[in-house]
């Protein structure tokens, strides 16, 4: 079964802990949190304060997702704030590989992520080393934006180079998903996709979640 993970970018932020105990009412697998730090993208979000509220209100899974410059100084606050998976991106971090076994050294699961022109080969010779492979379906720093089909070649190509290294880890879907984009990129190998506006502004929230996690592999 695919696994869904609402992600907190578009839920409204007045009544955040309301709108997340609705997506955990509604099904969903895991919650995904985008953290911006108005550097590495163009936006602002929330920080580790947050994340710890929020750790006391819902057992959820928290994937959280830095897309901030030098994640290797915030990890251990969103560790220590209740994080139970951190994915930083390649393109952030000068030394990679440190900072996956940063993450992975606390005990917790360490996923990277790849913009959408990021080539995988960045990931070769650590691969092996992550839970979780983020692709991003649209360039990073804002909800509601258009799936970009081009990444559908790339999340294929990542799925050979999972299957032939001997990997475990996930594939993981940021951006543009809805019931049509959400099929295509499990059709071409996604594991868990990530969906803002589709579920959070739907009028049945947990007929959204429902109908991504009934989305099958080809």
């Amino acid at each position: 079964m695919t696994l869904v993970a609402p992600s907190i970018l578009s839920a409204d932020f007045a009544y955040l802990a309301e709108e997340v105990a609705m997506v955990e009412k509604a099904g969903a697998d895991m919650l995904h949190i985008d953290v911006m730090d108005g550097q590495f993208v163009p936006n602002l979000t929330i920080g580790p304060q947050v994340v710890a509220d929020l750790r006391e209100r819902t057992s959820m899974f928290f994937d959280v997702h830095l897309m901030i410059k030098q994640p290797e100084q915030m990890v251990p606050k969103f560790y220590q704030a209740g994080a139970n998976l951190i994915t930083v991106h390649a393109e952030a971090c000068t030394h990679l590989h440190r900072v996956v076994h940063q993450i992975k050294d606390m005990g917790i699961q360490c996923g990277v992520s790849l913009n959408p022109a990021t080539p995988i080969e960045v990931l070769k010779y650590l691969i092996r080393d992550l839970d979780l492979v983020l692709v991003m379906s649209v360039n990073p720093g804002f909800a509601a934006q258009e799936f970009l089909p081009l990444v559908l070649d790339k999340v294929r190509d990542l799925r050979r180079m999972l299957d032939e290294s001997g990997s475990q880890a996930r594939i993981e879907i940021d951006g543009g998903i809805n019931e049509i984009t959400g099929a295509e990129a499990v059709k071409a190998g996604v594991d868990i996709l990530v969906a803002g506006s589709f579920i959070f502004k739907a009028a049945q929230p947990a007929e959204a979640v429902k109908l991504l996690k009934s989305l099958k592999k080809a």
